[in-house]
């Protein structure tokens, strides 16, 4: 009978994997806690009118990605391909403004989207989420990138570059909205049949293309920073001043306009050379209209999401590193050596010492091998004779060496040496 794989897309993260996931995961924590933001927790699964009114109908995510279904209650559902609309989505139903209007949330977990598989990319991928409600200052834009690079600077990530840009407001973006569809006017047959259907829904979206063609055209194509307004342009240049504080490096691209969009002024990437033409391991921006666009009050919100495969996949971050091999292992030979080997066992795990043991009977040797394999640092010898002579060996797996000790207090011996060593 054929084994049943996983689904295409959908990745298995094994043991000798996880604890360079958990390392990330708790770096994550400590440093997010450090600037004040609290953990939130939200499903995986929302409405899909949810997403629709948040990421755009006309993005590829809403058209061409999105994992939805028709429940049996005749309402179609989502498997969340983000997490910034689920977070303003929990934070307005709970009312969680009301308390005070300043929030720094973030949540950790799985997304959904139906793309390509490529390096570091998957169907089923996880994200760190940060998110900051209620502040319009600059400097708070500058802060949410200095959380962000501070945490793949800790993570071990080299060669990155910060792209920032602003994408500006409803005040000024018309003007270059229009500005952008008369430069495209008379090459819609260049474009790719994508671009094509975007251009009356959001031209803007030309920029997110990644087709070669595309590409070529957009080169020559007016740029949103050059039809800001006096606030949008105050705004931007102070940014960019809040960062020179922190003598953080960034160059300013005009043709980034992020994959989403409820974006607006402040949008920004972290990019590497090591990823290919999806090159970016993370990125945000500011999104001050989504919360009336979702039915809340006009508060303004920044935040930004880092893939956590695409960031595994160009860390310097070894498995071995965070690998916890067993502190001790017991071989025991012949059946009151397995009952005495089973008890002292599982009492040392009770009180935190990460053991193992050889079960069903195998000669000495096989079971040494096994802990060779499993790389303990300790075994403790046991066998029919030793018992009778009320005494164990004792290996240093390390050093080579080994001692007798007696079966008295056994418990208290193991754990004076494993835990002093």
């Amino acid at each position: 009978m054929e084994i049943i794989t996983a689904v295409r897309g959908f990745k298995d993260i094994l043991p000798k994997e996880t604890g360079k996931w958990q390392y990330i995961e708790k770096l994550a924590r400590e440093i997010l806690a450090d600037f004040g933001f609290r953990e939130i927790r939200i499903p995986i699964l929302e409405k899909t009118e949810l997403f629709k009114r948040s990421i755009g109908e006309s993005t590829d995510i809403v058209e061409k990605e999105m994992y939805t279904f028709l429940d049996r209650g005749d309402e179609y559902l989502t498997l969340r391909p983000e997490a910034t609309a689920s977070v303003i989505r929990a934070y307005l139903e709970h009312a969680m403004y009301s308390q005070d209007p300043v929030a720094r949330l973030f949540t950790i977990g799985p997304m959904f989207r139906r793309e390509r598989p490529q390096k570091g990319r998957y169907r089923q991928f996880h994200q760190i989420n940060a998110e900051v409600l209620g502040l319009d200052d600059p400097r708070t834009d500058a802060e949410v990138i200095l959380v962000l690079l501070q945490f793949l600077m800790r993570a071990e990530i080299s060669d990155l570059r910060l792209q920032i840009n602003s994408l500006g407001c409803k005040e000024c973006r018309p003007s270059f909205r229009k500005a952008l569809s008369d430069f495209l006017r008379g090459k819609e047959g260049q474009l790719c049949k994508d671009c094509q259907r975007r251009l009356g829904a959001n031209p803007l979206r030309v920029f997110d293309c990644k087709t070669v063609d595309c590409i070529k055209i957009i080169n020559d194509a007016p740029q949103i920073i050059d039809f800001l307004c006096p606030d949008c342009m105050d705004h931007f240049t102070k940014v960019k001043e809040a960062l020179s504080m922190f003598e953080i490096g960034f160059e300013v691209n005009p043709k980034m306009v992020r994959g989403l969009d409820y974006y607006a002024k402040t949008t920004f990437e972290v990019v590497t050379e090591h990823l290919g033409a999806q090159n970016a391991v993370a990125g945000g921006g500011r999104y001050d209209g989504l919360l009336k666009d979702l039915g809340g009050p006009d508060i303004p919100g920044i935040g930004f999401a880092i893939g956590i495969e695409r960031l595994i996949s160009i860390s310097s971050l070894t498995d071995e590193k965070f690998f916890a091999p067993p502190q001790l292992f017991i071989a025991a030979i012949g059946d009151r050596a397995q009952k005495l080997a089973f008890y002292v066992c599982n009492r040392l795990r009770t009180i935190g010492i990460q053991a193992e043991m050889g079960y069903g009977g195998k000669s000495l040797k096989s079971q040494m091998k096994r802990a060779d394999k499993l790389f303990s640092r300790y075994a403790l010898i046991l066998g029919e004779r030793e018992i009778s002579e009320n005494k164990a060996e004792f290996r240093d797996m390390r050093q080579g060496t080994q001692e007798t000790i007696v079966l008295d207090h056994l418990e208290e011996t193991i754990t004076r040496i494993v835990k002093g060593s």
